[in-house]
This record gives structure tokens, C-alpha cells and sequence, in this order.
């Protein structure tokens, strides 16, 4: 087996999963077979309970496993199905070391960081590197291994200490290390290089001012982790432009690091050039040597449709109405899936971020409700092609998540509702079709008199968690899923569509179109007599692919269009 490691230092949010994903798409068009593992030093033992404002979203696996949001890039980048054992935390270690130590596994010894913690995470590495994750027999050939954090931070220690034994056990040829560091341009405190020119055209004099590209951040970057026990053997450095010449001889003879292997992940339109920027795979396979086994880096299909993302001109415009739009990455999932779709549609896409929250507010202080939230709703969804409702735990912007649904069915605007979005589109056709004033989801309250959504029976009232199950689609428009009888979706929810009120509502005009096998608990909702008003109870973005987007957010593309 044969191992990556990319690393970060000087800041944290240098692209080290962009990065990551990227090393593995490079060694997979060489015709190799890559899986990933993602090390988050946090306590927590996933991702499951954070809030999105302090992670990004929650990414839902294959098995239900909640995990960091770098997990997502690698299986759109590489087009695997990983598992939780691929996402490893410092919780995870801890919880599984006191666990053995409970059972008397370590025969009475006194329990330590080294050498008991760190064997653990190499065991893990070492088992979850030789599970193949592409659906076929055998184990890959490459494991590409992201250290989160910063290189220096006191949480990530043990993983430094167990990766450093790691290297030296898997031994120079089945080991690479790949460090992502910064190259700033401080051109702002004044240290500028300052030359005399001509202007040839005017016969004016000029001064010609050069910015300085720093590498004394990547130096002492490169320094602590040698004295940690690790040695790059590539460096990638994001700046604003490409390194000059000389910056690169200067960061290879302090860094010990041959010129060739020194790259610039400089500033591009979108991450799918990242790839095509990197190009580090000959080092990779050279340092790994693997340049028998490898063919030459297929990366046609790849160039071309990163290409066709660059020249979209004719726009598609989608409102999206979420909880947490102050931070785009809770719903990184969501714009990816809309960008594969546009992509394919040939649309460029254009989001409008619309605060839940915002809708609820104005309408609180109003007296003619029924009027001035109509109007505030046009003001914010006009020019919208298509509005998209996300998924979301909590009571915040619920009502503003309803009005905006509303504005969708009755104006006939292209609708997507995911996961709660659904739910609450189920809610509000009951309030203003069926005439239930208190119809609402027991999450929201309790007490009501019609819950058109309610707590999963099997569910946990203490614990949330990820689940993947079978469905059955009846009666679906063949736009989204074609002839397919039985789809496989990701999930994450507690609550359900109440199966008492179905009929009820289904007799009013809202399908209920895909449901579970057994045939009772909602997985689908379509609104006939509209251009494409659909919820989901699942989360369809989680495996859209960049070739292959989600057929649902494909078909609200091709109708907002």
C-alpha cells in the first residue's frame, strides 16, 4: 500500500481538501485506485452534532456516517462511496482506545498517549487504506491521507507523532508527503521593489512597483514539521499569482525540497481547476515508485467540462431560502449538486442567498400580514428562476421557509424542498388548500391539532444520526429518475410526513409519489399542475457528481431554465 499525506501550515482554510481530492483524481486518471481518509483532531467523535456555522454542513455517507464536509469533495472528485471509519477523529481514537482498556486488552499497563494512542490511529490508517471503495475486489493502490488543522496545533500532536512512526515503518518508497503552505504578497506594509521606467507612448517617466511574494511563513512552517518528525517531499503554496522563479530556488534551499517539486496553487475562477493546476502526480509517483504501474494522466473529460463551466454566459437564477446563509459552506452540498446541474443544462449559475429568518421578521411586525408578506416576498424572489428549500434542524425561519413556498406554488415558480424543505411544503399546502390554520410539524409544535409532520418512531429523542435506505417511486415523471423502480438515497431526519394524513392531502392535488418499501413512510411529494414543484425527504446532493448530477436537481435546472 502506498500512502499520500497532505498537510497544512501558516493558516488554516489553504484548500487542503481541494487539495486532497485533487492528488487523488490526478492518481486516478494514471489508472490507480485511490481511496481517502480525512483526520479531524476535534474531540468530537463526528460531525453529526455541530452546528453548520462552526464546521460547514454535515456530510451523509453511504452508511449513515456524519462527517466533515472534505469527505463530500473526495467523493465528488473521485466518484467513491466511502464509509465512517474513512473520516477518523481524535473521539473516535480516544473512545475506541478506553473501550479496549475497559475489556483488559492491555493486560494492566498504564495506558498512554505513546505508545497506546498512537498505535491506534496507524491500526485504523493501516485497516481503512485496504478497503476498496470503488466497487471493485481488492484493496486500492493509493490512500490519500488529509491532516486537519494546522500544522503546530496542540490537538493534532498524536496524529503527527503516529504519522511520523507511520513514514518510517511504511519506509521512503510507500510514503509521500505533500505540505500546503502560503505565499502572501505583503505589498501593504511597504516593502515594495520600486524601478525607473519610460513610457514610450507619452515620453513621461514612470515608477514601475513590484510586490514581494513572502516565504518565511512557508519556511518556518516547513521547519516545524521537520522538527515534528515529518519531511515534505512536495510543496504546494497558495498565493494570489504564480511563484516567481527565484521564490521557488529560495523556498527549496531552505526547505529541502527539489524546484520541480515546488508548485503554485494560485487563485482560480473555480476549484475544478485546481486539479489541472496541480499536476503534481509524476513527483508523487516517482517518490511512491509507481511510474511503472501508472499510465500517462488521462484528465480529457475533466479539461473539457471545466472548460465548458468557464464559457457559460446565459444565466439561471435560484432563490435560496435556508437557515444559515451567513455561511455559504452549510450548504456545500446543495451548490455543488446546482452547479453540476447547470453545468450540464449549459446554464451559468447565479444563487440568491435569501435569510430564512428575514421573511419572519418583517411579517412579525406588521398588522396586514396577509398583504405586506406577499409583497416583501416579491421583493426578495423576484427574477428568481427557481427557488430551493434546504434541509435544517430547529425552529428559526420556518415560517419564512413556509411563505416562500407558498410564493413558489401559487406564482408557479420552479420548487425543490429537501429534507425539511419538503416537509414544510407538505405543511403549507395543508394550511392553504385543505383550510387546517394549525397544521404544522410537532418539531415546530407539539400541541398542534393537525400534525402534517411527526416524530419517526423509531427515531431518538437524544441522538440524531444518518441513515441510507431503499425506496420505491411510483408514478415519477420520467424527467427525474427515468424508468428506475428502486432508488437508493441518503438521509438525515427525525421526523416524517404523518402516513394518517396522506390521503387526505393526496386527495387535494399533492402526489405523494415515492415512498419507502413498505409502502407508508414519504420519501417524495410532486405538485401536479406546475412546471416542477417537488420535495424530497432525503438529501439528493450528497451523490451528485460533477459527470452525473442528482436527477432531481436536474430537473429543477431544466425548469427554471
Amino acid at each position: 500500500m502506498k500512502y499520500v499525506l497532505v498537510t497544512g501550515g501558516v493558516v488554516s482554510g489553504l484548500g487542503k481538501g481541494v487539495t486532497a481530492s485533487s492528488i487523488g483524481l490526478l492518481l486516478q486518471a494514471c489508472g490507480l485506485r485511490v481511496t481517502s481518509i480525512k483526520i479531524d483532531p476535534y474531540l468530537n467523535t463526528d460531525a453529526g452534532t455541530m452546528s453548520p456555522f462552526e464546521h460547514g454542513e454535515v456530510f451523509v455517507l453511504h452508511d449513515g456516517g456524519e462527517v466533515d464536509l472534505d469527505l463530500g469533495n473526495y467523493e465528488r472528485f473521485l466518484d467513491n462511496t466511502l464509509s465512517r471509519d474513512n473520516n477518523l477523529t481524535t473521539g473516535k481514537i480516544y473512545q475506541s482506545v478506553i473501550d479496549k482498556e475497559r475489556k483488559g486488552d492491555y493486560l494492566g499497563k498504564t495506558v498512554q498517549v505513546v505508545p497506546h494512542v498512537t498505535d491506534a490511529i496507524q491500526e485504523w490508517i493501516e485497516r481503512v487504506a485496504n478497503v476498496h471503495v470503488d466497487g471493485k475486489e481488492g484493496p486500492p493502490d493509493v490512500c490519500v491521507i488529509e491532516l486537519g488543522a494546522t500544522i503546530g496545533d496542540i490537538e493534532s500532536m498524536p496524529f503527527i507523532e503516529a504519522l511520523g512512526q507511520f513514514s518510517y515503518k511504511a519506509g521512503p518508497d510507500n510514503f509521500c508527503l505533500v505540505h500546503v503552505s502560503l505565499v502572501p504578497v505583503l505589498s501593504v506594509v511597504g516593502e515594495q521593489v520600486v524601478f525607473c521606467g519610460f513610457d514610450i507612448f507619452h515620453g513621461d517617466s514612470i515608477l514601475l512597483t513590484f510586490a514581494l511574494q513572502k516565504t518565511k511563513p512557508t519556511q518556518h512552517s516547513v521547519r516545524g514539521l521537520r522538527g515534528l518528525g515529518l519531511t515534505p517531499n512536495i510543496l504546494a503554496c497558495r498565493s494570489t499569482k504564480a511563484l516567481e522563479d527565484n521564490v521557488k530556488t529560495k523556498l527549496s534551499q531552505f526547505c529541502h525540497v527539489p524546484e520541480e517539486n515546488i508548485v503554485t496553487l494560485y487563485d482560480v475562477p473555480n476549484i475544478w481547476h485546481v486539479p489541472l493546476l496541480l499536476r503534481v502526480h509524476k513527483a508523487i509517483l516517482k517518490q511512491l515508485n509507481l511510474l511503472g504501474k501508472a499510465v500517462e494522466a488521462d484528465m480529457t473529460e475533466w479539461s473539457a467540462r471545466t472548460k465548458v463551466y468557464d464559457t457559460l454566459q446565459d444565466p439561471v437564477k435560484i432563490a435560496m431560502v435556508g437557515k444559515y446563509t451567513g455561511l455559504t459552506d452549510s450548504y456545500l452540498s446543495v451548490l455543488k449538486a446546482l452547479l453540476h446541474a447547470s453545468v450540464a443544462c449549459h446554464k451559468k449559475l447565479i444563487v440568491e442567498w435569501v435569510a430564512a429568518s428575514d421573511l419572519e421578521e418583517i411579517t412579525a411586525q406588521e398588522v396586514s400580514l396577509a398583504f405586506v408578506s406577499l409583497s416583501f416576498i416579491v421583493f426578495l424572489l423576484q427574477g428568481a428562476d427557481g427557488i430551493l428549500v434546504p434541509g435544517g434542524f430547529g425552529d428559526r425561519g420556518v415560517q419564512g421557509k413556509i411563505l416562500a413556498t407558498k410564493f413558489a406554488r401559487e406564482n408557479q415558480v420552479p420548487f425543490l424542498g429537501i429534507c425539511v424543505g419538503m416537509q414544510l411544503a407538505v405543511v403549507e399546502f395543508a394550511r392553504s388548500i385543505l383550510g387546517f390554520e394549525d397544521a404544522n410539524s410537532t418539531e415546530f409544535e407539539p400541541e398542534t391539532s393537525s400534525p402534517c409532520v411527526i416524530f419517526m418512531p423509531e427515531g431518538s429523542t437524544t441522538h440524531m444520526g444518518g441513515l441510507t435506505f431503499r425506496f420505491l417511486i411510483a408514478n415519477l415523471p420520467s424527467c427525474k429518475y427515468g424508468n428506475a423502480k428502486f432508488v437508493d438515497e441518503r438521509h438525515r431526519h427525525r421526523y416524517e410526513v404523518n402516513p394518517d394524513m396522506i390521503s387526505e392531502i393526496e386527495n387535494a392535488g399533492l402526489s405523494f409519489v415515492g415512498k419507502d418499501e413498505t409502502g407508508r413512510r414519504t420519501e417524495l411529494v410532486e405538485l401536479q399542475n406546475h412546471p416542477y414543484f417537488v420535495g424530497v425527504q432525503f438529501h439528493p446532493e450528497f451523490k451528485s457528481r460533477p459527470g452525473k448530477p442528482s436527477a432531481l436537481f436536474l430537473g429543477l435546472i431544466a425548469a427554471a431554465s
